[in-house]
């Protein structure tokens, strides 16, 4: 979104998978207050009065901001009857603010106003994820739904064993198991384990209230909306999605040629044939958005990979807590400062055992300054230590920028928030894994082994790619009217074809409301910024491997220690969105166009081996 986002649950914004943490603000009860009047009614509008609305509304914003950001860390770390009902009240209040103040906004659109001025007022105006109608009980019932979803998301238990089980677990499972009956069951299990019925109910009013929302600030509908934070036209940037997507296409559907043939050949025709889509409960993953755990069934190459991470962590004695000590690591060996140690002191690095707590990983700013914190249950895993780095990203970026004002407190574009924490993960190669002691030298994998090391890591990242497009086709679509609620699961099922060639394991029912067991969905994150981090990711790593002099080949090059990169990527972290994000870009890639290429640059070795191995199958679905 690149902008300051009002929240409409919790008055904050919960940027999602490795998702990081707004305030919203508001004083008193929703709808209550009557908000800045910085004119008279009778007398023409001025700069001088634009500037002093907003210098009133970040005053108001950051006022409040701390007691909304703690109210959600509370709520998500004490699950409750009672911290749900705070967690929805204050987000109603946030919300009638930050709808109030995009209102008053849109009346200084015809000014000639300075850009950074003109700036603050768009983010103010369009920034706001899901707004209610400038009216206090739909504000209300907006955050009653949300709420709802978001609670229902976090505390659905499936029975497994007679034991009760939460989706942190049931994604354990599905990471693990090579049982495809079992796998169904799970699978299954868990998108019935929120009130599918329920949720989708709540999610078809949430739609009509936030659509009247954006149509009251001048939108068409709340997907316009959505689409107009990229400094450019929504129309375009659609269509600058599916640019992007068409670069990396090709590619993606090798890897599920591959894939596929693999799974037949472990399974047989009758769980996954050869020809068709694939069954999404076979790839490792609950949503089948990333298939990394798949590396034992789908490897290539001709050496046998000399490690594996997960065993190496666990080899070395690491903790939860060394983890996200290691990740940190990474941050100062670029030169930037270390964490506040109130960052140590409140985060939550794991799982109580005592309380039900929302796992899914996220990173926080409570008072727009260093109050720095992630929440996450970490598992001693490869995947959560790359996770760790991904969020640790986000806080590293939010203390560069704290010196902004208020309204430029926020990603180039939110792209570039979470592809920060990715594209330093790139750097977590073999050399680096030595570097930190993790790895013996002398079990340095050598070129060899370079196509197993590829396919690992496109396993996760390009295997995500159409996932990351489809998730928001589909809601732009739903609140375009494009999709209604009786087709929402047929929709779904049909985009998740189309986009990635998978199809459930089970048939879905009518009534199922398989988009609301992704978090995203449920808590109503935009996920479009998931797709262009993964874009943005690869460039960054480009860049920063020329920077760094590296001639190697690029899935080989580790910035780990490298404090000249480290400058240059402090320097754009430090604009926030005071920038259009082609600046940003700019700054420290030397371009100003998002660009797929950087990809097929670091993945060329193994796009080749498998086109020459895919050659006399039946790719594609």
């Amino acid at each position: 979104m690149g902008r300051l986002l009002m929240g409409v649950a919790s008055g904050a914004l919960l940027m999602g998978a490795g998702i990081y943490f707004y305030q919203g603000a508001n004083e008193g009860d929703a709808g209550t207050q009557a908000g800045p009047s910085t004119t008279s009614s009778d007398a023409p509008l001025t700069v001088a009065d634009a500037e002093a609305f907003v210098e009133g509304a970040e005053a108001e914003f950051r006022e409040f901001g701390e007691f909304a950001a703690r109210t959600a860390w509370v709520q998500n770390n004490f699950i409750t009857h009672d911290t749900n009902w705070l967690l929805q009240r204050m987000g109603a209040q946030s919300t009638a603010m930050s709808v109030r103040y995009a209102t008053e906004a849109g009346q200084y659109a015809d000014l000639d106003l300075p850009a950074s001025l003109e700036r603050k007022l768009t983010a103010l105006r369009a920034g706001i994820t899901l707004p209610s109608p400038n009216d206090p009980a739909a504000a209300a019932r907006m955050s009653e739904l949300t709420t709802r979803m978001g609670s229902s998301y976090s505390s659905g238990l499936m029975e497994i064993d007679d034991e009760m089980v939460d989706h942190n677990e049931l994604e354990n499972i599905m990471r693990t198991s090579r049982d495809p009956e079992f796998l169904a069951h799970v699978w299954n299990g868990w998108r019935e384990a929120y009130d599918p019925e329920a949720m989708a109910q709540d999610y078809s009013e949430m739609v009509e209230i936030a659509n009247q929302g954006a149509r009251d600030l001048g939108y068409d509908n709340l997907a316009q909306m959505w689409l107009s934070n990229y400094d450019m036209p929504a129309d375009e940037m659609e269509a600058e999605v599916e640019r992007l997507w068409g670069q990396v296409a090709p590619f993606y559907e090798e890897l599920h040629c591959h894939v596929r043939s693999n799974l037949n050949e472990l399974y047989g025709d009758e769980v996954q044939p050869a020809t068709g889509a694939i069954r999404a409960d076979l790839l490792g993953n609950m949503w089948a958005q990333g298939w990394g755990s798949l590396s034992d069934v789908a490897g290539v190459g001709s050496g046998e990979s000399a490690y594996n991470l997960d065993d190496l962590l666990v080899n070395n004695g690491y903790t939860a807590h060394q983890m996200v000590e290691v990740a940190e690591t990474f941050f100062t060996s670029l030169g930037l400062e270390p964490l506040p140690e109130t960052f140590w002191e409140r985060s939550l690095i794991t799982q109580p055992r005592d309380r039900q707590v929302a796992c899914h990983a996220s990173a926080w700013n409570l008072d727009s300054v260093d109050d720095l914190r992630i929440k996450m249950c970490t598992l001693v895993n490869g995947t959560d230590f790359v996770t760790v780095h991904h969020e640790l990203g986000h806080n590293f970026y939010q203390r560069a920028y704290n010196h902004q004002d208020l309204l430029f407190q926020t990603g180039a574009n939110d792209g570039f928030h979470e592809a920060i924490g990715d594209f330093i993960a790139l750097s977590v190669t073999p050399e680096y894994l030595v570097q930190i002691g993790l790895l013996n030298e002398a079990d340095m994998p050598g070129a060899d082994a370079d196509l197993s090391l590829l396919m690992d890591t496109a396993l996760d990242k390009i295997a995500f790619l159409p996932f990351a497009v489809m998730m928001d086709q589909w809601r732009w679509r739903v609140l375009r009217g494009e999709i209604q609620p009786d087709e929402y699961n047929s929709a779904w099922w049909e985009l998740r074809n189309s986009y990635q060639g998978i199809t459930p394991p089970v048939e879905r029912p009518a009534d199922a409301f398989d988009p609301g067991s992704k978090y995203h969905i449920a808590n109503n994150v935009p996920y479009l910024r998931y797709f262009l981090s993964h874009i943005l990711q690869f460039q960054f790593h480009q860049a920063a491997c020329e920077m760094a002099g590296w001639e190697g080949p690029l899935h080989r090059c580790s910035i780990y220690g490298n404090e000249e990169v480290g400058e240059r990527f402090n320097a754009m972290m430090e604009l926030g969105a005071s920038q259009p994000w082609p600046d940003a870009l700019e700054a420290f890639t030397g371009t100003r166009q998002m660009d797929g290429s950087a990809i097929t640059a670091y993945f060329q070795p193994l796009m080749d081996h498998l086109r020459e191995e895919n050659e006399g199958r039946s790719c594609g679905w």
